[in-house]
């Protein structure tokens, strides 16, 4: 495993209610709130992503979420992503996706990827993307919105999105070459690919 640390994003694409820092390391002292994300993580302390979190309004205390890091590996994303819920951050450590509520962090989601290969958040959409080794997976205001069907034998890459469709790639192991799809953005449903309306323009 490549042992590079991945380079951090911070993206903010979502109107969002909070305040986050990444910290180089965790503090000395630990502030009174601390999470750890997630909670059965054994070891979570090597190589964790510390976020110190400022909740909105001014009566919600800051706390420390340590997010358990999945791959030491600069492939794989690790950052801060707002979401389309403007309560909710999204912390990534080395392909490790997890959603927080910061009004109440003992709440969280973590992606079942693992690894979260890529994130693209389409804030026109409402949609927070995450794109693993097979399929795609979108989350909206309201948890998880859909998840499409298996789309490459490994690997996906987006390659365009219009108005409601998602266009992209994924290698097809019994041809032994990249093949095209397009997917509903509202429902994550496959469309035919010769469908003459979801063709990309």
């Amino acid at each position: 495993m490549n042992e590079k640390a991945a380079p951090t994003s911070v993206d903010s694409s979502f109107p969002h209610l909070w305040q986050a820092e990444i910290l180089a390391a965790r503090p000395l002292i630990l502030p009174p709130r601390h999470f750890v994300y997630p909670r059965e993580a054994e070891e979570v302390e090597r190589g964790a992503l510390e976020v110190l979190v400022r909740p909105g309004g001014a009566l919600a205390p800051a706390f420390l979420a340590t997010c358990a890091l999945g791959f030491r590996d600069p492939a794989v994303p690790t950052g801060l992503w707002s979401a389309p819920d403007p309560k909710q951050i999204c912390a990534v450590s080395g392909g490790y996706a997890y959603i927080i509520d910061t009004t109440a962090p003992e709440r969280f989601t973590m992606i079942a990827y693992r690894p979260v290969l890529a994130i693209r958040p389409l804030a026109a959409e409402g949609l927070l993307l995450f794109v693993g080794h097979h399929a795609i997976l979108a989350w909206g205001e309201n948890g998880e919105a859909w998840q499409t069907e298996k789309l490459s034998d490994e690997g996906v890459t987006i390659t365009g999105v219009a108005p409601g469709v998602l266009h992209g790639m994924g290698w097809n192991l019994m041809t032994d070459k990249e093949t095209p799809f397009v997917v509903d953005l509202k429902t994550g449903a496959r469309f035919a690919i010769n469908d003459r309306t979801n063709r990309a323009s």
